[in-house]
């Protein structure tokens, strides 16, 4: 069960016999107030756009999606959820080499090994608290990689790579020809977006491609809707060449225009996070036997000190008690002393800190 994405509550019940509307899920990074109860109410009495195909150049998507990042309306594209232009951006690179940053999602070397590109990784390393190191960056971007992969904030250590030193990277990509491509899912839990976020640069670069999409901040993995900012004309006109018609269906089109105006909703979820994530690592910080990292994002990465317990154990235990977190183990670069929790309400989060405490301690 290790190696099961975050999230999978199917899985987890068929496996523990827990049904997965009792469990409480720290392992999908999802937000906790759930689908903007807003959107919802419009969606109800929206119903009837399902009788009507969606607009193929989803301009009010587009536009609501303009708004939102400040992205040029013109360099914005939609898909079914990001992996689908995740895998049309690979594949427009044509690269021979790949170079993810890691650890990372494995989806970025899933869809790197079906578009042929032979992938390695870039190790962000435990001694530097898993923060980017320039100086040997440089010496792993050569000329002969094609494609270099970033999730910022990363998952799963949640690190983040500033817009200064994002310039940086794009320069240097951009004199070897390297295309590259940052992973935003996290970015919007950032405190610090203006200082990390990626888009403004697509304006000054076209060989960068910058993702996102509404799984994690907006709770909503089964609308399937991602979306993407780049300037670079030869990937946006494959995209319209290769990309399915109707690729967004009529729901999440709908949806998505709404999403992206809630202020209310966006503000709430920015504050609990970061409320909560203070406060829990500042919790962690006083226990003993335990190392927690410093993080941009909605989840926290922790290694265990101790030979009493392993992150397995602790799964375990834990999805006994219907407490969900991630065993980071499966996570390239990590091994069993490592685990990963998303932040939810006040109360979950107390509730889960209470017992991995006694297991810790």
């Amino acid at each position: 069960m290790m190696h099961q994405h975050g999230g999978d509550l199917d899985a987890i019940e068929k496996q523990y016999h827990i049904p997965k509307k009792e469990i409480i899920d720290f392992s999908g990074n999802i937000n906790p107030f759930g689908f903007p109860t807003s959107v919802k109410k419009s969606l109800t009495q929206n119903l009837d756009i399902l009788s009507v195909y969606p607009d193929k150049n989803y301009t009010l998507l587009r536009k609501a999606i303009a708004n939102y990042t400040g992205a040029n309306f013109e360099h914005i594209v939609v898909g079914n959820g990001s992996t689908e232009l995740i895998s049309t951006f690979i594949k427009t690179t044509k690269a021979q080499k790949t170079l993810i940053v890691g650890p990372a999602y494995s989806e970025y070397e899933r869809e790197a090994e079906l578009c042929g590109s032979n992938y390695h990784y870039f190790a962000l390393e435990e001694k530097e608290s898993f923060c980017i190191n320039l100086s040997k960056l440089w010496t792993a971007l050569t000329p002969e990689i094609g494609l270099f992969i970033l999730c910022n904030p990363n998952n799963p250590t949640g690190t983040v790579v500033n817009t200064a030193q994002l310039k940086q990277i794009l320069q240097h990509c951009q004199k070897n020809k390297t295309a590259v491509m940052i992973d935003e899912t996290y970015m919007e839990f950032c405190d610090d977006l203006e200082e990390c976020c990626a888009i403004p640069l697509t304006l000054q670069f076209d060989n960068l491609f910058v993702i996102r999409g509404t799984s994690k901040f907006f709770a909503a993995p089964g609308l399937r809707l991602g979306y993407a900012v780049s300037s670079n004309e030869t990937f946006l006109k494959t995209l319209k060449q290769q990309q399915d018609p109707w690729s967004v269906n009529s729901v999440a089109a709908f949806a998505g225009e709404l999403l992206f105006s809630d202020q209310q909703f966006i503000q709430q979820t920015k504050d609990l996070i970061s409320n909560e994530r203070k406060r829990c690592i500042a919790e962690l910080r006083t226990w003993k036997n335990i190392t927690v990292y410093d993080s941009n994002s909605n989840f926290i990465l922790l290694k265990l000190q101790t030979d009493k317990i392993d992150a397995h154990k602790l799964f375990e235990i834990l999805i006994q008690k219907k407490l969900l977190i991630r065993d980071a183990s499966s996570f390239t670069f990590l091994d069993d002393t490592f685990l990963r929790f998303c932040i939810l309400l006040p109360e979950q989060n107390t509730l889960l800190l209470k017992e991995l405490k006694k297991l810790v301690e």
